[in-house]
This record gives structure tokens, sequence and C-alpha cells, in this order.
């Protein structure tokens, strides 16, 4: 009698070219790689003060930070840098997401549960006065992906308002993030979407919109 054949072994995806986000209106996005980031840069600056010709110093310290944000996101990274200008009134929503390419030292690719165990052992201690983040699996159209949500105390200061005018005072305050670490297939690298904002008071609010865009994540050929 013939033995039974052993199953062929299953062939593993190939990598994505790409990924594609549904944002917004009123999200901008600045790409890091340094040959387009300038430009980016500056595309954003002269949007934000379209019509204003009275403000040359705030338009250039605005330039000045996107600019070191965008460099500092590029050594940590990231790829692409998304600014939220969606306005109410006078003053722009602040949120940002930041995609990053977080390759794995690993032969094989990390399952997303052992990450999450990984991310929750590492988690802060509410004792020590700092808050321990939820860290969570969840499944979204892009595969199974860790989702962690933090808040951190941020320092008093003024809470941003719109580019060219003066934000609400305020002092203390708690920023909110969520993180959602999505494997890319037929790799060991992570995609990682970190999501932030100021605006603790509306949080959850925020988290969902969050949520949202993140769901929106579909890989392409």
């Amino acid at each position: 009698m013939k033995p039974p054949e052993s199953p062929a072994p299953s062939t593993p995806p190939a990598p994505p070219a790409d990924y594609r986000l549904l944002l917004p209106e009123g999200w901008f996005r600045i790409l890091l790689d340094p040959d387009q980031r300038d430009k980016s840069v500056d595309a954003l600056v002269e949007r934000q003060f379209r019509g204003i010709d009275n403000a040359p110093h705030l338009k250039e310290e605005l330039r000045g930070d996107l600019r070191r944000r965008a460099a500092k996101a590029y050594r940590s990274g990231g790829i692409e840098l998304y600014l939220s200008l969606q306005a109410v009134g006078p003053f722009t929503i602040p949120a940002s997401l930041l995609v990053t390419l977080a390759p794995l030292r690993h032969a094989e690719p990390l399952p997303p549960e052992d990450l999450a165990r990984a991310l929750a052992e590492d988690a802060g201690d509410e004792d020590a006065g700092t808050p321990v983040p939820e860290v969570g699996v969840e499944e979204l159209a892009a595969g199974t992906a860790v989702r962690v949500r933090r808040l951190a105390s941020q320092p008093g200061g003024a809470a941003p308002g719109a580019a060219g005018a003066p934000g609400a005072p305020g002092g203390d305050h708690a920023s909110v993030s969520v993180e959602y670490h999505l494997p890319v297939p037929g790799t060991t690298a992570y995609l990682l979407l970190t999501f932030s904002t100021p605006l603790e008071p509306i949080a959850d609010a925020m988290a969902g919109l969050f949520d949202a865009i993140a769901g929106s994540l579909t890989w392409t050929e």
C-alpha cells in the first residue's frame, strides 16, 4: 500500500509593493525622504499661511519646526508623516500620524500575539505614576494587528491652534497616542502606525477616528 503523500508546503505570500490609507479631508502628507522632505514642508507652510502676509516670523518658525520633526521621524525609520489640518472655527484640531517600517531581528515572522504579550510586559507601572497602556490584538482588513493606546503627561504650555494664530493657554495636560503594529505579509517586518493628539478631553472620539484610519489600510501589489 502506497503511503499517503505529505501535503505540499504552502507558498509564503509575496511582500506587498506598497500600502494605501484613507485619510479624512484636512490631513496633509509630508514625505520624509530627504529628497522630498523640504518640498512637502514648504507646500504645507504655504497652504497654512495663504493670504497671511504680516506674520513672516511665525511662518519661518513653523517651517523650521516641521523640518525638525520630519528629520527626527525619518531618523527613526519614518516613511510618511500626516498632520491634521481639520479646523473647528479658527482652531486646527491637532493630530498626527507617523508611518514607520520596523524590521524585526527574527528569522521567522513574529506572531502579533507574541508581540502584544511582549509590549504588555514592558508596559508602565500605574503604581509608579506611569499610566499603563491598553494592549490588544485586533483583526483589520490588512491582517491581524496589535493595538496600543497610551496616555502621556505633557508639560504646560499653549495648546496648538491654527498655524499663524496663538493657541489656547493651558497647564499640564495629557496627550493620547494609538499605535497599530501590522505584520507586513511575506516579511519579518511590521508597519507601525502611530497616531497622536494632545486633546485628551476628547480622547475617545479621536481614538475612534484613528481606529477608522488604521482599518482602512490595504496592501497593494
